[in-house]
């Protein structure tokens, strides 16, 4: 990824950002009872976090697919993030997907609200880790 300073820095701090958004939408929807609305939400706030990790340290990934498989190639293997931490964002994006695509299923408060507080977790941790 060939990016300058200033654009690397200016993308990193959208992204982290949109995750802080997604994080709040999360929240919010959670009042309305829109469970797979508010699952999606976490995922995107971890994701985004992730893709701004991955950013800050110039490594490039295309996919959400590529997003989980480059986290867990430089900082789960690295010990820089815990393997539950990368089990999380993987649940995620499974939860996402099933809420988005999948027929005749609907996520509901008891599957979601726990979550809540480990994404919140998740994502502080990652950009404590982008150190910005």
């Amino acid at each position: 990824m060939n990016l300058g300073n200033q654009e690397r820095d200016a993308i990193v701090s959208y992204r982290i950002e949109r995750a802080k958004a997604a994080l709040r939408e999360a929240s919010d929807n959670c009042g309305l009872q829109h469970w797979n609305l508010v699952a999606n939400r976490l995922y995107y706030s971890a994701y985004y976090a992730c893709s701004a990790l991955l950013i800050s340290n110039g490594i490039s990934a295309t996919t959400h697919a590529g997003v989980n498989r480059m986290m867990n190639l430089h900082f789960v293997k690295n010990n820089i993030i815990s393997k539950s931490d990368a089990r999380l964002l993987l649940d995620l994006f499974n939860m996402r997907q099933t809420g988005d695509y999948d027929d005749i299923f609907d996520w509901t408060e008891n599957d979601i609200v726990p979550l809540l507080p480990d994404v919140e977790s998740f994502v502080s941790k990652i950009i404590a880790l982008i150190n910005i």
